[in-house]
C-alpha cells in the first residue's frame, strides 16, 4: 500500500514505515502529524484517485528530527567588471517517518 501525498507544497510517494526528508515543518521532535491532502492511494492493486484529493484519506507521520541540508554555494560574477558575490545557503529539513495510511 502506498499513497501520493502533498506535504508543504511538494508531492511525495509514501509507504508505511518509510522515512523521508521534507521542508521544515512546525512541531517538536517526537510529535505526530497528519496530512489530509492525499492525491492518490493504492491498496493491493486497487487505485483511488482524488479530484483533486481523496475525501477522508489521511497519512499519519511522526517527526524524527529537524536538521539542515548540505551547503549550496551561490557565486555570481560579471567578467571584466570586478563584480563578484559569494553566498552560501543551507536548507532546513524535517525527517519524518510514515506511521500509517488510512483511506
Amino acid at each position: 500500500m502506498y499513497a501520493i501525498v502533498d506535504i508543504a507544497g511538494k508531492q511525495f510517494k509514501v509507504a508505511k514505515d518509510q522515512q523521508i526528508f521534507v521542508h521544515r515543518l512546525q512541531g517538536e521532535e517526537g510529535a505526530s502529524i497528519e496530512f489530509d491532502n492525499v492525491l492518490l492511494a493504492e491498496d493491493g492493486g486497487k487505485f483511488s484517485v482524488g479530484t483533486p484529493s481523496l475525501k477522508g484519506a489521511k497519512v499519519s507521520a511522526k517527526i524524527l528530527s529537524h536538521l539542515k541540508g548540505d551547503k549550496v554555494i551561490v557565486f555570481k560574477k560579471k567578467r571584466r567588471k570586478g563584480y563578484k558575490k559569494k553566498n552560501g545557503h543551507r536548507q532546513q529539513f524535517t525527517k519524518i517517518e510514515i506511521t500509517g495510511i488510512s483511506l
